[in-house]
C-alpha cells in the first residue's frame, strides 16, 4: 500500500514538473513570436518609409519636369530652337536656357547692309561678357544674327551670319570666350520683332540675340 502511494506521488510530481516545463516552453515561444513580430513590423515600417521617400522624390522630379516644360514655353521661338540644337549636339550639362539677351539698335547698331561693331556695340558686349563670367560657369552660347527685309533672302541670311560672326570674334578675341562653345546662326529676315514697313521697325529687326545655355 505504501509502495502504491509512493508511486502515485512520483507520477503526480512528474506531471507537475511536465506542466511547469510546458508553461516555460510556451512562454519562451510566445516571447520569440513577439520578438519576431516586432522585427517584421520594423522591417515593414522601414519599407514603407522607403516607398514614401521614393514617392516624394518622384513627385519632385515630375514637378521639376513640368516646370521645365512651362519655362521652355515662355522662351522665345529662337531660344527654344537654340536649346533643341544644343541638346541634339550633346553639348549641354543640364539642358536648359540660362537666359537670352537681344542687342538691338539701342546697344548694337548695325547700319543697313553692315556687320561692323561700333564703340557702343563693343561696350554692350563688354557688359555681357562681364555678366556671364561673373557667374563662374562654363556656358554654351548661340549667337543669332537677324536682319530687316531690305535685299534678297540670300543677302539677308549672309548678312545675319556676318553680324553673328562679328560678335563671336569680338567675344573670343577680347574676352577669351572658348570658340568651340560659341556657335552662330543666321535667321536673316525670317523672324522680325517689328513690321518692316517703317524705318523704326527695320532698325529693331537689325539685331543680334545671344542665347546662353548650360
Amino acid at each position: 500500500m505504501k509502495r502504491t502511494n509512493a508511486t502515485l506521488a512520483l507520477v503526480a510530481l512528474g506531471a507537475l514538473v511536465a506542466g511547469l516545463s510546458g508553461c516555460a516552453t510556451s512562454e519562451s515561444v510566445d516571447k520569440k513570436i513577439a520578438e519576431s513580430q516586432a522585427k517584421t513590423d520594423k522591417k515593414i515600417e522601414g519599407v514603407e518609409t522607403q516607398v514614401e521617400e521614393l514617392q516624394t522624390k518622384q513627385k519632385a522630379t515630375e514637378t521639376k519636369v513640368e516646370q521645365q516644360g512651362q519655362d521652355i514655353q515662355k522662351l522665345s521661338q529662337s531660344a527654344q530652337e537654340a536649346l533643341k540644337r544644343a541638346q541634339e549636339a550633346g553639348v549641354l550639362a543640364k539642358g536648359r536656357v540660362v537666359y537670352e539677351q537681344a542687342f538691338t539698335e539701342d546697344r548694337i547698331k548695325f547700319k543697313t547692309g553692315s556687320a561692323d561693331l561700333d564703340k557702343n556695340a563693343m561696350e554692350a558686349l563688354d557688359e555681357f561678357a562681364a555678366k556671364v563670367k561673373g557667374m563662374g560657369k562654363g556656358f554654351y552660347y548661340e549667337i543669332q544674327g537677324h536682319t530687316d527685309n531690305t535685299g534678297t533672302d540670300e543677302i539677308n541670311f549672309q548678312l545675319g551670319d556676318k553680324r553673328a560672326e562679328a560678335v563671336r570674334r569680338y567675344l573670343a578675341l577680347k574676352h577669351q570666350f572658348p570658340l568651340p562653345r560659341v556657335v552662330t546662326i543666321s535667321y536673316g529676315a525670317t523672324m522680325p520683332l517689328e513690321p518692316n514697313k517703317t524705318s523704326k521697325g527695320r532698325a529693331a529687326n537689325r539685331r543680334v540675340v545671344i542665347v546662353v545655355l548650360e
